[in-house]
């Protein structure tokens, strides 16, 4: 019996369904064996085996990691170094969006293709020379001299999105605008900055993730461990709770709380600034 093309659909898309749903379980499986891990006793998991089911829930895993092992300084610092970079980042890279999306002049395309250029650098052959400038220009082992080197490394992905992003609005705004006597700054900070406040909230997440997530620039830039972020205090968490895996694997969740809440709170401005423009 032949199905009809309705039947045929329903299967396709019980079909993808259930791929989607193998593929979400088989993704969250991590997770779930870190939760499970973090809320059992070192003696429960040498005994029973890590995906077992705890013979009893313990919390103390996640006050241990937090007063012991110093994670409440290092979410701190995270932040310290985080919002400033980030706030830095939009900031500048939005004034070079606009810059480069409205403005025809000598270079344009040059400077923007040195933007695109910079995001295909591996900044792995970089950690050595930026050592040693951070050391040159006294900005080693600071807060300051991390926070500047993110803006920096940051700056060349958000100024390709907001350009791209920018020169899709109507450039009749900007001219309505200069014939009612605004000056370029308020034409951006008036006109531009509010229509692009979508691109500038999925930029604001995905910046937070990285650079609250960045491990590499904190450990070659940082040097005294009270000034560490969550990432690079993590790997010294596991020096001084090397036997204690649910220690460790606790610290570990606690550190990944943050990301999580920005991206659950800005998921619809995330999704949004990513589709918009996409048809026109």
């Amino acid at each position: 019996m032949e199905l009809s093309l309705h039947q045929k659909k329903r299967i396709r898309q019980g079909i993808i369904f259930m791929a989607l749903l193998i593929f979400t379980i088989v993704w969250l499986l991590p997770v779930f064996g870190a939760v499970l891990t973090s809320i059992r006793t070192m003696d429960d998991i040498m005994d029973n085996g890590f995906w077992s089911l705890p013979e009893a829930v313990t919390f103390k895993n996640f006050a241990t990691a937090w007063s012991e092992g110093n994670l409440n300084t290092y979410l701190k610092n995270s932040f310290i170094i985080t919002i400033p970079s980030l706030i830095g980042t939009l900031a500048l890279s939005s004034l070079v969006g606009f810059a480069l999306a409205k403005y025809k002049f000598k270079g344009n395309m040059f400077i923007y293709l040195m933007f695109v250029a910079g995001m295909l650098i591996p900044f792995q052959i970089l950690l050595i020379p930026v050592f040693r400038l951070s050391n040159y220009l006294g900005i080693y082992n600071n807060y300051w001299g991390l926070i500047m080197i993110h803006t920096v490394f940051q700056m060349g992905f958000c100024s390709f999105f907001l350009r791209n992003y920018m020169i899709t609005i109507p450039e009749e705004l900007s001219e309505a605008a200069r014939i009612d006597g605004a000056s370029e700054f308020k034409i951006f900070y008036k006109i531009y900055l509010p229509l692009s406040l979508p691109a500038i909230a999925a930029l604001a997440t995905l910046e937070f993730t990285w650079i609250f997530n960045d491990y590499i620039w904190a450990l070659v830039l940082l040097r005294d461990d009270r000034l560490k972020p969550v990432t690079a205090g993590l790997a010294t968490l596991q020096g001084n709770f090397i036997t204690s895996w649910s220690v460790l694997v606790a610290g570990a969740i606690l550190a990944t709380i943050p990301t999580v809440v920005v991206f659950v709170f800005l998921q619809k401005y995330f999704i949004r600034g990513l589709t918009m423009g996409s048809g026109k």
